[in-house]
C-alpha cells in the first residue's frame, strides 16, 4: 500500500532558535492528523542534530537536503550518509531542481547520491521536473522519462520516495493543475518496477490547494517549500481533508 508522505523543505531558512520554536508550535497541532501520514521536515545542516533530538520518538521524521556519494574524503562543504545516519536523520532530498540549476547536479550524480543514501539506511526523496521552456516545447514527458531512467538505475525502489516538481511552479505561486500533476505522476509510476513507490507533488503547495492535490489518484503526498516554514501552515498541510 502506498504511503502518504508530507515533507517540508526548509531550504536555507531557520536558525537553531527558529527551528526550536517551530517544533514547539507544531507538535500540539498534529494531534488530529491521521497516523497513516508520514510527516517529514528537511532542515538545514546546522539544525539537524537539534531537530533530531527534539523530534525523537515523535511522529515527525527529520530529513537532510543533500548527501555526498562518498562515506568520507576530501570533499569540502559536503556531508556523508554515515554522518546523517549517526544523528538520527531518516530522509534526504536528492536532485532538487535548485541543486541541478545552481550546483551542477546531473542525473549521474543524483544516482550516486541515491545509492549513498540507501547504503546509509536513509530514504531518499528523488526530485524530478521540467522547466517552463521544456513544457512549452512539449518536452515534459521526455525530460521526466530521462531523469527517472538516469536516477533510478540499480536503485532499491522499495526504499524510495519521488517528488514531481515542475520547476516553473516552484516558488512562483503558479501551481500545476492537479489533474496535470496527476497525469505526469502516473507516467512516472509507469516507469517503475515497484508501483507502490510514494510519489509526491511539489510546487507552490499551500493549505488553500492541498485538498485538491491530495484528492488525485496518483498523488501520494507533497514536498512543500515556503508553506512549510510556518508551523500553522505545515500543520494544515499535514491535516489535509480527504475527499
Amino acid at each position: 500500500m502506498r504511503k502518504v508522505v508530507i515533507a517540508g523543505n526548509w531550504k536555507m531558512h531557520k536558525t537553531q532558535a527558529e527551528a526550536s520554536a517551530f517544533v514547539q508550535q507544531l507538535m500540539p497541532q498534529l494531534d488530529g492528523v491521521p497516523d497513516d501520514r508520514e510527516l517529514v521536515l528537511c532542515a538545514p545542516f546546522t539544525t539537524l542534530d537539534l531537530m533530531a533530538n527534539k523530534l525523537k520518538g515523535s511522529r515527525v521524521k527529520v530529513g537532510a537536503q543533500n548527501i555526498h556519494w562518498e562515506k568520507s574524503g576530501a570533499y569540502t562543504g559536503e556531508i556523508s550518509g554515515p554522518m546523517l545516519q549517526e544523528i538520527g536523520i531518516r530522509y534526504v532530498v536528492v536532485g532538487h531542481s535548485e541543486r541541478r540549476q545552481y550546483f551542477g547536479e546531473t542525473d549521474a550524480t543524483v544516482n550516486a547520491r541515491l545509492k549513498a543514501a540507501q547504503a546509509a539506511g536513509l530514504t531518499p526523496i528523488l526530485c524530478v521536473g521540467e522547466t517552463k521552456q521544456q513544457r512549452d516545447a512539449n518536452e515534459t514527458e521526455a525530460v521526466i522519462t530521462a531523469q527517472i531512467e538516469g536516477a533510478i538505475a540499480d536503485i532499491n525502489q522499495y526504499n524510495l520516495v519521488i517528488a514531481y516538481e515542475p520547476i516553473w511552479a516552484i516558488g512562483t505561486g503558479e501551481t500545476c493543475a492537479a489533474e496535470e500533476a496527476n497525469r505526469v505522476i502516473g507516467l512516472i509510476r509507469a516507469q517503475l518496477s515497484n508501483s507502490e513507490v510514494s510519489i509526491q507533488y511539489g510546487g507552490s503547495v499551500k493549505p488553500a490547494n492541498v485538498d485538491e492535490i491530495m484528492a488525485q489518484s496518483e498523488i501520494d503526498g507533497a514536498l512543500v517549500g515556503g508553506a512549510s516554514l510556518e508551523a500553522d501552515s505545515f500543520a494544515q498541510l499535514a491535516g489535509y481533508q480527504q475527499r
